[in-house]
């Protein structure tokens, strides 16, 4: 079988590690499809957070407590940065973190594009699955918000870091979007895919960046592989994180049938046909998708792997 999961953020990097226990007990192949809307430039280095997350954890390298960034980090250049008045500020780069940025960098800097640089770094870390880029091409997330009296847009990080999401925003741009092209390696993954999952990430800023790109999207709808969701919210709340605030900003409730809803249907015009909740959101209804129902909080390895099989499953295969 081979499983291809679009993913983004530490719910994403947490599923995958399901994915990859129920693969290696079935010798399913995976490959993840992950977002880039968050990278960004800071200190001259170029950031790739969710592809970082995913691959640390994949790789036994993250740290378990803040579910992002290196376990046994220290701060010595940041400390350092910050007493020579650097900006940003708000941005902080452990030491170990930067040596993964400084190898992205030089590598991009000498005209690898991003999936061959993803491929080289996890060379390293051994993350058990396929890991790419949603796509080579700059594709950023940016909010619209309000800030000192005046509508205007700031990157995601700048957002989500620095003002903690606490800036209500209005709306969210994927720059780039328009001209970005899947990554290499992406378009044969989804052709080739027995099932497509949609890992519980949020759906505002990790899943869409990824749909933002439209051949891929286009590829994902028109495959004959079943695409199978599975909820980032139990009981109307996010499992983690702040989905909450970015689907405030498109007027779509927090709740497993909110989220379902604006994904849709495959059928009509969405790119569901199945979604996976919780048990306490079994009443969730999405038209013209099939709804199942399993325990989804991650709390270890087998548990995650159980919630794998249930989405397997609910899509038709096993």
């Amino acid at each position: 079988m081979r499983i291809v999961v679009l993913a983004g953020g530490i719910g994403g990097a947490r599923f995958l590690t399901g994915v990859r226990a129920y693969a290696r007990t079935t010798g399913a192949e995976v490959t993840a499809v992950v977002n880039v809307g968050d990278d960004v430039w800071m200190h001259g280095l170029r950031i790739t957070p969710d592809l970082d997350s995913v691959m640390y954890t994949l790789g036994g390298g993250i740290d378990p407590e803040r579910g992002w960034g290196r376990a046994g980090e220290t701060w010595t250049v940041k400390e350092e940065l910050a007493k020579y008045g650097a900006e940003p500020s708000w941005f902080g780069l452990g030491d170990r973190d930067i040596a993964t940025h400084l190898v992205r960098t030089r590598m991009l800097n000498a005209g690898y594009p991003l999936s061959a640089v993803v491929a080289a770094l996890c060379d390293r870390w051994q993350p058990g699955v396929a890991l790419l880029p949603a796509t080579d091409d700059r594709l950023e997330t940016h909010v619209v918000t309000e800030l000192d009296g005046a509508e205007q847009a700031i990157h995601f990080q700048e957002w989500w870091v620095r003002h903690r999401a606490q800036v209500p925003a209005k709306r969210f741009v994927f720059v780039g979007a328009d001209a970005a092209k899947p990554a290499a390696g992406v378009l044969d993954a989804l052709s080739g895919a027995d099932v497509v999952l949609l890992a519980p990430s949020n759906p505002v800023v990790s899943i869409a960046p990824v749909l933002a790109v439209a051949p891929l999207r286009e590829a994902l709808v028109a495959g004959s592989a079943p695409v199978v969701g599975v909820s980032p919210i139990i009981g109307g709340s996010p499992v983690r994180g702040m989905a909450d605030r970015c689907l405030a900003a498109l007027d779509v409730a927090c709740t497993a049938e909110g989220v379902g809803r604006l994904l849709g249907a495959r059928t009509a015009g969405g790119v569901l046909d199945a979604w996976l909740v919780d048990p306490v959101d079994a009443a969730t209804d999405v038209p013209g998708v099939r709804v199942g129902a399993a325990p989804l909080w991650m709390t270890d390895e087998d548990a995650t792997a159980a919630m794998v099989r249930a989405a397997l499953e609910l899509g038709g295969l096993s």
